[in-house]
């Protein structure tokens, strides 16, 4: 068990699935208390089952972050049942493709409201309730930085979390650190499918310089980092997770990989 976690309140979006699932558990083996909010109605509620015959606290909030109204009623949800929040982590992400699948105004702009706006509105609704030495930690991703095509969505919105993350670590100087951690490949299949069976090539594994793929804990650990009060001089930075693979220069030729024009 972390002890430094023992008794805290951690609010984490989109955590009944996926990197979230596995960190909310892991803060509660910690000692934390949390409060989720998930669209995933069955994954969250078994979830917090889970947890709770564990012994441990969970207070799961059925919502879409993309709306208001959800955002503003989970936030109250958590100053009534917890009083205080010591971390907030936004995690919550979705993609709707982009310009070559025809991703729609409406979709690309709750993308947006899911990575970028929901992040910002619930700090805004969280700030008065944060208490000292609390820290919030976003979700950006390494598609922030590089791109396939036809993610427009979702890397706009990774772009713009990553962006924000600064902006709010200068204004709330003082009173919440801000960080984010940019994940590269995760292998969450585990999280929905407990029979998952990972199917990975030689090559996926060695395309990574540190020859393996990423576990959601890789991205745990990193968040508890940031949010450790031991790493308190960290602040308005984005820590990139990616076995290295992100800084890997391939000409065609290299590492028995060739170009092919289409």
């Amino acid at each position: 068990m972390n002890a430094q976690f023992q008794g805290k309140i951690a609010v984490v979006t989109g955590g009944a699935l996926g990197i979230g699932q596995v960190l909310v558990k892991e803060f509660v083996r910690a000692g934390a208390k949390v409060a989720v909010i998930d669209i995933n109605q069955e994954a969250g509620e078994r979830l917090g089952q889970e947890i709770r015959a564990q012994g441990g606290e969970l207070l799961f909030y059925h919502g879409d972050i993309s709306e208001q109204a959800a955002l503003e009623e989970f936030a109250a949800r958590v100053v009534e049942h917890y009083g205080a929040v010591d971390y907030l982590i936004n995690n919550a992400m979705t993609s709707y493709n982009g310009i070559l699948s025809d991703c729609s105004f409406d979709d690309f702009t709750k993308a947006l409201k899911i990575g970028v706006t929901a992040p910002y509105y619930l700090t805004k609704l969280l700030l008065p309730h944060f208490r000292e030495h609390a820290a919030i930690v976003n979700l950006s991703s390494t598609r922030a930085f590089q791109s396939q095509a036809d993610s427009e969505s979702y890397t706009a919105a990774k772009g713009g979390i990553t962006a924000l993350t600064h902006a709010l670590a200068v204004s709330l100087a003082g009173k919440v650190r801000v960080n984010s951690v940019a994940p590269g490949w995760i292998d969450t299949g585990h999280t929905y499918d407990q029979n998952y069976v990972p199917e990975h090539t030689e090559e996926d594994l060695l395309q990574h310089p540190v020859k393996r793929i990423g576990h959601p804990l890789d991205i745990v650990r990193t968040i508890f980092f940031l949010c450790s009060e031991e790493n308190s001089f960290i602040n308005g930075q984005n820590i990139t997770v990616d076995g290295g693979m992100s800084k890997l220069m391939i000409y065609t030729g290299d590492e028995g990989w060739s170009y092919k024009a289409t």
